[in-house]
């Protein structure tokens, strides 16, 4: 079997940063275990699937691990290659059929814009041990469905943190997300980072789906919106987000870093 497929840095417009993602253009759906392949070999954090389907296109996502529910930078990395190999018009939305429902995505101005479900953030302890691996004293927690949300002091005590990966893989979790208010001057609100070491991503470089929970979570503490974020890992990368009642706008860039044709 083979077939094209696309290597992305996804919310950033510079190569290198951003969240990397594979794009992986099917002629028609392929079988799970196949797919879970594929991402294994591939090794990113996700790697997309994009199938014709009636009324746009089905889209699967894989960790190398594991098939994932919701995700949002390889969708942005998918509705990216479908303008940029012209298989969409620029003016033309992509829409795709996953297991979150229909997500769309719609192209101006440079950026990508994607609708997605907005997550609940309920207030609640995050395990002891969880803290502990982080090595902070929390401002706030909050469970966002099986994600645990932790509000740090400060902008610096995100970008400082080196949590013990290997005491968080012991629990039992999904994810944990770190947020703090953004430094004034900086031309962002608010900063985060995610990390995710049972679904074999140790911390996702860019997240999405973290800013379907962060979104309502720092509208209401901040009483504004749209918000503009900065993921601070590593890589960084940058997102426009625009809570809309159960719904969450989330606008960012992409770049295509490689291209190739995959035989397997």
């Amino acid at each position: 079997m083979s077939f094209p497929f696309f290597h992305v840095d996804a919310f950033t417009d510079r190569p290198f940063t951003g969240n990397p993602a594979a794009v992986c253009l099917l002629d028609a759906p392929a079988d799970p275990g196949w797919m879970r392949q594929v991402a294994a070999e591939l090794r990113l954090s996700e790697t997309a699937f994009v199938a014709p389907a009636p009324g746009g296109y089905e889209l699967r996502w894989f960790t190398p691990e594991v098939e994932v529910d919701l995700c949002g930078h390889a969708t942005l990395a998918s509705a990216h290659v479908l303008w940029e190999r012209g298989a969409l018009g620029r003016d033309e939305p992509a829409r795709f059929h996953t297991r979150s429902g229909w997500l769309t995505a719609a192209l101006a101005d440079g950026w990508i814009t994607l609708d997605f479900p907005a997550l609940e953030v309920t207030p609640g302890a995050v395990p002891r041990e969880a803290i502990s691996a982080l090595g902070l004293e929390p401002v706030a927690t909050a469970t966002c469905g099986a994600r645990w949300l932790v509000e740090a002091a400060s902008e610096e005590a995100v970008r400082a943190l080196r949590p013990d990966i290997e005491q968080l893989r012991r629990l039992k979790g999904r994810a944990l997300i770190v947020t703090a208010a953004a430094e004034r001057g900086t031309g962002c609100d608010f900063v985060s980072r995610y990390f995710a070491p049972w679904v074999g991503v140790d911390e996702d470089p860019v997240t999405g789906v973290a800013h379907c929970a962060l979104g309502p979570f720092w509208a209401q503490r901040l009483g504004r919106s749209p918000l503009v974020a900065r993921q601070v890992s590593p890589r960084g990368g940058l997102l426009r987000v625009a809570p809309d009642g159960d719904r969450v706008k989330l606008g960012g860039q992409a770049v295509t870093v490689l291209s190739g044709e995959w035989h397997a």
